[in-house]
């Protein structure tokens, strides 16, 4: 079982000090996902817990694979009693399955940790991430996935993936923006 409040505090922990503009983001991709409550009802408690948990494989002490997804996804599912659902989205937010091909690790995260069988939770993990900007504003996925492309290069792993992945990153976002109230705005908004 997974409080929202167990999981920012467990994301603090591991992010705030040793990653501070990584624990921005993640507050950010938080309150987009708190503001997505209308959309995924009875659900809302379990997107925001991995909107929050999302990026803690970036955190230190947790990065074995050097692949966030993966490696956050190890921790929870080895380190904590959470619900399945929530590991499973944090493995492969954001199109990660196109990221771990480029790093040789497709057959692990697919074989570890299914895609999660909610479409709609899916792509809104995917809308509360690429709407953010590292320092926790929001943004479109168009100038997220350029900003990206520009922090990790074109022609690095990050980068090969993100211009692989963004057709997908647009396609999600723009689901969710289709079910949000008023076009493109969340109650956070």
């Amino acid at each position: 079982m997974c409080s929202v409040m167990w999981a920012y505090a467990l994301a603090e922990s591991l992010l705030s000090g040793v990653l501070p503009r990584r624990w921005a983001h993640t507050q950010g991709v938080g309150a987009r996902a708190r503001g997505l409550a209308p959309i995924v009802g009875e659900r809302a408690a379990l997107l925001e817990s991995a909107a929050v948990l999302h990026d803690i494989g970036y955190a230190p002490r947790l990065a074995a694979t050097g692949f966030h997804p993966l490696d956050g996804a190890r921790y929870l599912r080895g380190h904590t009693a959470i619900d399945e659902r929530i590991v499973r989205l944090v493995a492969n937010h954001s199109c990660a399955l196109l990221e771990a091909e480029e790093r040789g690790l497709r057959d692990e995260l697919a074989s570890e940790f299914p895609l999660l069988d909610d479409a709609v939770l899916v792509d809104a993990l995917v809308y509360c991430d690429m709407t953010t900007t590292p320092d926790g504003r929001r943004t479109t996925s168009a100038g997220r996935v350029d900003e990206i492309v520009g922090r990790y290069g074109a022609d690095s792993v990050v980068g090969r993936f993100i211009r692989r992945a963004a057709p997908e990153i647009h396609a999600s976002v723009a689901r969710i923006e289709a079910l949000l109230p008023a076009p493109g705005r969340d109650r956070d908004g």
